[in-house]
């Protein structure tokens, strides 16, 4: 009986010897992946660690000096140094012991400019694909801890200068504070998932509202809702979330033909021309036309400033799968725009601007038409009331 206890002690010590080094050889095979930074393992021959480290200091040099910062990363050195500074100081983002925060941001900012993926920039920077993956993430909620700071919704009390300054619109659209519209941005999902999210598109799409000045800056965003979803769906919700669009009293947006018509929210007339490029050969005949036509004219900003978010951040205009989830992909929407308000006030780059007003000029997309929905009578005869007073005040000056 003894020695049948002794043999069964030695065979559980066998298993258990086997377990532990079939765990231990994991977690050098772990340890190995992820000390392929160079600097975290001496195990590591001297000449590829210091191999890596100059590569990453050459990289770094062109983002602090170089005229090819902008082609890397979208920013000119000095708009990189800024970013940095303030992703300190407001993002709470620091250091590790072996990556500066200039070098996670950088990867960051290479990954959201040109769709690469972890396994492409771990080789560029020759760190490993968590490490890639690790800062990355860091370096998202980093930017995201900035969206108050750079994304502001208007509180109405000056008019646009951008309105003041023309008689075209000026007095009419005196109280308008922005544009809203919305735009689809591919999203990865599963299968089962697909068909509520397949839109517009072919593939599946995330639907993002979005609100912006007539300077371009963005000033309110709501992503993460499915392709198939409607924009007056979307604006409903907007309204109406614990984090809502806020419409000053009296104030209002200009909005497109798929959002209802209400006091805050103006839409162009039903049945009536209103593409800027219907009006290119045609001047309006009308009071409605001519007020479509001014307000196609100011509403265009919005598609304008979706068209410099997607060329300066191919992440987000990509036909191609993206290689993150939903969930991410929505905080990279957010992000995106957080770093486009940033650089409109630095780095605004007019060229992506005239590039983007060239591309809307020569469309041949067609506006939605506006909605005969309505969700409170009240609500849209204010609208109407507020279309009618524009568009008469407007078209007698125009006669005159």
């Amino acid at each position: 009986m003894v020695d049948m206890n002794n043999q069964d002690n030695r065979q559980i010590l066998q298993q258990v010897s086997s377990l532990t080094a079939y765990v231990a050889s994991l977690v050098v095979i772990w340890f190995w992946t992820y000390t392929c930074d160079v600097e975290h393992s001496s195990s590591i021959p001297n000449e590829i660690r210091l191999e890596g480290e100059q590569v990453r200091n050459e990289l770094l040099s062109y983002l602090f000096s170089s005229e090819l910062c902008f082609n890397i990363i979208r920013m000119t050195p000095s708009a990189f140094i800024g970013l940095c500074e303030i992703l300190i100081r407001d993002g709470g983002l620091r250091p590790t012991l072996q990556v500066t925060v200039e070098e996670q941001v950088a990867k960051a900012l290479w990954l959201l400019a040109h769709n690469m993926t972890n396994r492409e920039l771990s080789l560029i920077f020759r760190r490993s694909g968590e490490s890639v993956s690790h800062h990355f993430h860091t370096v998202l909620r980093a930017i995201l801890g900035l969206y108050e700071k750079f994304i502001k919704q208007p509180d109405g009390s000056q008019v646009p200068s951008e309105i003041a300054s023309n008689q075209r619109f000026y007095p009419y659209f005196k109280d308008c504070i922005g544009a809203i519209d919305g735009t689809h941005i591919r999203v990865k999902v599963s299968q089962d998932e697909a068909p509520k999210y397949r839109g517009r598109k072919y593939y599946p799409t995330q639907n993002i509202l979005a609100a912006c000045t007539f300077d371009l800056k963005f000033t309110y965003v709501l992503a993460g809702w499915e392709g198939t979803a409607f924009d007056s769906r979307i604006m409903k919700e907007a309204l109406t979330r614990r984090e809502p669009l806020k419409i000053p009293e009296g104030k209002y947006y200009l909005v497109d033909g798929g959002i209802i018509l209400r006091s805050g929210l103006i839409t162009p007339y039903r049945g009536e021309r209103y593409h800027l490029k219907e009006y290119s050969r045609n001047p309006p005949r009308n009071p409605r036309e001519l007020f479509n036509l001014r307000h196609a004219s100011l509403c265009n900003a919005i598609e304008r400033a979706f068209g410099v978010l997607k060329k300066r951040f191919p992440i987000i205009a990509s036909s191609t799968e993206p290689s993150y989830g939903v969930g991410t992909q929505k905080l990279i929407i957010f992000a995106c725009c957080i770093l486009y308000n940033y650089l409109r006030g630095v780095n605004p780059n007019d060229e992506l601007l005239v590039q983007v007003d060239v591309e809307l000029m020569n469309s041949d997309s067609v506006p939605e038409e506006p909605s005969n929905s309505t969700e409170s009578n009240d609500e849209t005869q204010r609208g109407e009331i507020i279309q009618d007073q524009i568009a008469a005040s407007m078209w007698s000056n125009y006669q005159a």
